[in-house]
């Protein structure tokens, strides 16, 4: 069921179970080691190393909501430049092996 939505969504072709496991497990592991450096490249910017208190002082809580949204922002942008170049590179790949099926 899971391949027919996604041929139907026109995202990926059909997987078998083992790659469809695997494709899960790789982006599980890539949304962790996401959260993990965003948490630490925004908890050392924006956080006192010595607490004061047990709470986020104000600063330090607006300081993160910032750091968040330009992280996640910029990962987006990433992504989607990733996306496009992918993209370019798989219609390269093709014109490629369709010329190189016509010249022989």
């Amino acid at each position: 069921m899971a391949q027919q939505q996604q041929q139907g969504m026109g995202q990926l072709p059909a997987m078998d179970e083992g790659k469809m496991k695997l494709v899960q497990d790789l982006e599980i592991e890539m949304m962790t080691d996401m959260y993990a450096r965003l948490t630490n490249a925004c908890h050392r910017k924006c956080v006192s190393p010595k607490y004061r208190e047990a709470d986020l002082q104000k600063g330090e809580s607006v300081c993160i909501d910032r750091c968040v949204a330009k992280y996640l922002e910029v990962h987006e942008r990433i992504g989607k430049k990733l996306t496009e170049i992918s993209m370019r590179d798989q219609e390269m790949q093709q014109r490629a092996a369709a010329g190189g099926g016509e010249s022989k």
